[in-house]
């Protein structure tokens, strides 16, 4: 596309790196076949292409985001399925945070709209928070019918739908040994995974051990930033960069450090982008790209460094898997998870349109439930067709969306790859 942005405009590293994405664009349409909001909608706003021209106009002339145009930004779920099919390889999450960050900026939302952002901004990321406010939601969800009624409080209906019935278990994190024989793991404890399944890394703890490797939480990291990152919230995110960043340097300084380890592939995606996003940062830059250079998925990095030998101990059940988007279209890695099941034993299916997200999204499903559970209700259709006996996800989002939409349990790879080398069956399957 031709661009016309002023000089000073293009001084701004942002503006300049959302100046070339959207040069890259012929608007050849491929992406209109992979958006989901595109397919469920029918407007041409709601998918890539006609968001980038939204995004171009309001960028290149400077204009203050109207409703309209916050609307189809809004609607977009940064799934990522659009870059995968690019023929001209536009980044366009990179360019979609950009215009998020800007309309965050410029733009006044009505007040219901600016308080749950503001909510889910001050709670998710921080684990005791959550858990309290879990607590309350609990309290709460008899009254989630009475709260739908009204359309200020979606976002707090959504969130009662979502929240577990039950507290979840409390496993505190295993901390990452001194410097030892062995080489070290640095796993991320992250947030809301941590609060919702903490299982989910004790499993892979055990798991990322039996490879050979001493894993274990850093002193000092937590949320990866991912969620402020996406509402917009750009200073926020990149202060929950760095002190990640500052938190891992210190262990691979201190020496033996091999990989930083995510079990949630939304935030793993987060951090291997933690170079680029502060890459113009004169105190972090060289820091914050080592820090994405080891930045490896869970199931990716049990891949390079070989699976342990299935026990027989697992039962070869039918694993129907929802490759989250981040994995898929973000780190292009989904493959491994597979792999890695289908060699311990499993015998692994994926659903038709495995490729459409399934409307989780990070908070999608609570600032949009109403497009986000369409999304959910078909993907629960596409993986009910399989007839499995379990669905396993990478993802804490993709598995909360899912779990009460299908009538088995839904695990995390790395809970299956544990049992099937000698670890617990995974919670839900008893």
């Amino acid at each position: 596309m031709r661009t016309r942005f002023a000089p000073e405009a293009l001084a701004d590293p942002e503006f300049a790196d959302s100046e070339r994405e959207i040069r890259r664009c012929v608007h050849c349409g491929f992406c209109l076949a992979t958006c989901p909001t595109y397919l469920l909608l029918g407007d041409e706003l709601d998918s890539p292409r006609g968001r980038i021209a939204l995004i171009q106009d309001m960028l290149e002339n400077a204009k203050a985001p109207s409703t309209e145009v916050v609307r189809h930004i809004d609607r977009c779920l940064s799934c990522l399925a659009c870059s995968t099919t690019c023929p001209s390889g536009v980044d366009y999450g990179r360019l979609v945070d950009h215009a998020r960050s800007y309309i965050e900026a410029r733009f006044w939302r009505p007040w219901p709209d600016r308080l749950w952002r503001a909510v889910l901004a001050r709670v998710l990321p921080y684990p005791a928070r959550l858990r309290r406010m879990l607590f309350w939601a609990r309290a709460a969800r008899p009254a989630r019918g009475v709260v739908a009624r009204f359309a200020a409080l979606a976002p707090l209906a959504a969130m009662l739908r979502l929240a577990p019935r039950a507290a979840p278990a409390e496993i505190p994190p295993p901390t990452l040994a001194p410097t030892g024989d062995r080489p070290r793991v640095a796993m991320l404890g992250g947030c809301v995974e941590c609060v919702l399944r903490p299982e989910i890394r004790a499993a892979s703890a055990r798991l990322l051990e039996r490879v050979g490797f001493a894993a274990g939480v850093a002193e000092g990291e937590g949320c990866c930033g991912a969620l402020a990152h996406h509402l917009g919230r750009r200073d926020e995110a990149l202060a929950a960069a760095r002190k990640n960043v500052g938190a891992w340097s210190r262990e691979i300084d201190a020496g033996g450090v091999v990989a930083i380890v995510s079990t949630a592939a939304g935030c793993g995606t987060m951090i291997k982008d933690y170079g680029y996003l502060l890459r113009d940062d004169p105190v972090w830059a060289a820091r914050a790209a080592r820090v994405s250079a080891l930045a490896r998925d869970v199931c990716e990095f049990v891949e390079q460094a070989g699976a342990p030998a299935p026990t027989g101990t697992a039962e070869p059940l039918a694993v129907a898997y929802l490759a989250p988007c981040s994995l898929q279209h973000g780190q292009r890695t989904a493959g491994a998870a597979a792999r890695l099941m289908a060699g311990a034993g499993f015998r692994v299916a994926e659903p038709a349109e495995a490729h459409l997200c399934c409307g989780s999204a990070g908070v999608y499903n609570i600032l949009q439930s109403e497009i986000s559970g369409r999304l959910g209700d078909r993907k629960a259709a596409a993986l009910a067709a399989l007839n499995p006996s379990v669905v396993a996800a990478g993802n804490i989002g993709c598995l909360t969306q899912i779990a009460a939409r299908v009538g088995v349990a839904a695990v995390h790879p790395a809970e299956l790859l544990d049992w099937a080398s000698g670890g617990p069956k995974p919670p839900g399957l008893d």
